[in-house]
């Protein structure tokens, strides 16, 4: 990938571009991820039922349509090579910014929903999730699969993901701004300080997209010069009149016998379920184990840090990614989580500070695997593309079928964590009365031991849940085999289809 393409008049590099997108992402959904359980539970008092309710139903849409919409995109690149007219990179690519020039506002948008209390909490609470979720897997789908499309090689992809992470370690500082406007009793100025940041996010995307359009639709118009003299032969000789296309059950049988995709959606199932648990009972945490020991604004900074050093530790992430491989440094984050939470499960609930350091980096770490997987997605992209002999990547579609099997941990986050508090503790989140809470231990009276249980509860959460994670995921990663001599060998017969057909595309024209 040339990060300065020929002839362009734009003179930000293709990757600076490609990674601002990410901010006009992080800016808005790592508010999302904070309050908005919080404000449909303390602001607009949703009943438990409906709770429950909205989120089933929002695991069910949340898993659907990112195959769904990666269908409809890519459907079209699954036939053979041998079939069909060829599409060339710089229309993939003009394709999907296209996308995220349309869907990118219309996220903005769909997020300043979930402030204004419009219809029944219940209803609100469905329509709200489901409405921006869709539009945020239309961004993250384009994106994620443009990653795949501009690099082929580890060290250009590493590259575009740095400037990811820069840029959502700048977007994450809207979490520490967040932190003064957040008021349970006077939402007015929480909601003026949404409708800027969308404000911000419509204006990111829009100028992002039309400039990264304009460098691609520069390289179309060179290749539509030649095209029309190939199209034109390719019609007198009546070369594969008909397109061979592939349904969606082929599609399926082809992924089930992808052994390497099997086994890292295994893994990533639970990378997401501790991703969005950790985001969740964040706040919890603070306030059961640590808010009579520190201060607001040590509480400020752990919740403020925990969402941006991800994204710069992810800088150092990607260095060693650079040096190692992506394999060994994610095998790497999991034996130091499994670490990390012995340590601490030793240490007990009593050591302020290395609790403080625990709560962090269990965070930063975990959010840290998380941004180093779209690499290995990439990765997979590659091999699906030689194995089956593509005639274009699938980016999207692959990306959007990793969705399929690893969304649902996003949604049984919330509802796992608050059952096994509810069982170990009694503790109901939905209760209005902090001082009526429904115990599991009726004789117990002293509001002093019911909070030293309650301390112990959210200990053992916070510390078992990464232990079993890690366990789990060392167990299935263990298994992946698309690493070293095997990864480079897929890598180098992805480059050489691509450039053979280049020749031949030239040959015959």
């Amino acid at each position: 990938m040339d990060c300065r393409a020929q002839g362009s008049r734009v003179l930000l590099p293709t990757a600076v571009l490609y990674g601002s997108l990410s901010l006009f992402v992080s800016v808005l959904h790592n508010v999302f991820l904070l309050y908005y359980v919080d404000t449909f539970v303390s602001v607009y008092r949703i009943d438990k039922l409906s709770f429950w309710i909205g989120e089933t139903i929002f695991l069910i849409w949340n898993s659907l349509n990112d195959p769904l919409f990666g269908w409809l995109s890519d459907r079209v690149f699954l036939s053979p090579q041998q079939s069909g007219a060829e599409i060339s990179s710089p229309e993939v690519v003009l394709k999907r910014l296209k996308a995220l020039s349309r869907n990118g506002p219309l996220f903005a948008i769909s997020f300043l929903a979930f402030w204004v209390s419009w219809a029944h909490p219940g209803l609100q609470f469905l329509i709200c999730l489901c409405l921006y979720d869709s539009f945020l897997t239309l961004v993250d789908l384009n994106h994620n699969a443009l990653l795949a499309d501009l690099a082929v090689s580890a060290k250009e992809r590493t590259s575009l993901n740095f400037y990811c992470s820069l840029f959502s370690a700048i977007g994450s500082l809207s979490v520490f701004m967040s932190y003064a406007f957040w008021n349970k009793d006077d939402f007015f100025s929480f909601r003026i300080f949404c409708v800027v940041l969308a404000a911000c996010a419509v204006i990111g995307f829009t100028v992002a997209t039309w400039l990264l359009r304009q460098r691609f639709e520069m390289e179309m118009r060179v290749k539509y010069d030649n095209d029309s003299a190939l199209k034109e032969l390719l019609i007198e000789e009546g070369s594969n009149p008909e397109e061979k296309r592939i349904t969606l059950l082929e599609y399926l049988k082809q992924l089930s016998r992808h052994r390497n995709f099997l086994w890292f959606v295994c893994m990533n199932l639970v990378q997401v379920f501790h991703c969005h648990f950790n985001s969740n009972f964040f706040p919890l945490f603070l306030e059961h184990l640590l808010s009579n020991r520190i201060s607001l604004s040590m509480g400020s900074f752990l919740l403020g840090i925990s969402y941006i050093a991800p994204h710069l530790n992810n800088l150092y992430f990607l260095s060693l990614c650079q040096k190692y491989g992506v394999y060994p440094v994610v095998r790497g984050l999991f034996l130091l989580k499994l670490a990390l939470s012995l340590v601490m499960l030793l240490a007990g609930p009593n050591q302020i500070y290395l609790l403080c350091i625990f709560i962090a980096s269990n965070r930063v770490f975990t959010e840290g695997t998380c941004k180093l997987l779209n690499l290995v997605i990439t990765d997979l992209v590659d091999e699906d593309f030689v194995i089956n002999q593509r005639k274009q990547a699938a980016s999207a579609l692959l990306f959007g079928m990793v969705a399929l099997v690893t969304k649902p941990g996003q949604t049984f986050a919330p509802l796992i964590g608050t059952w096994l508090l509810s069982v170990y503790t009694g503790y109901d989140i939905f209760q209005r009365d902090p001082m009526n809470v429904v115990s599991a231990h009726p004789e117990i009276e002293s509001s002093v031991v019911w909070t030293a249980i309650l301390r112990q509860g959210c200990f053992y959460l916070l510390v078992f849940v990464p232990i079993t994670c890690a366990l789990f995921q060392l167990l299935a990663w263990s298994q992946f085999t698309l690493r070293g001599k095997r990864l480079q060998t897929v890598k180098n017969q992805r480059q050489n289809i691509s450039q053979t057909r280049s020749a031949q595309a030239v040959k015959t024209v």
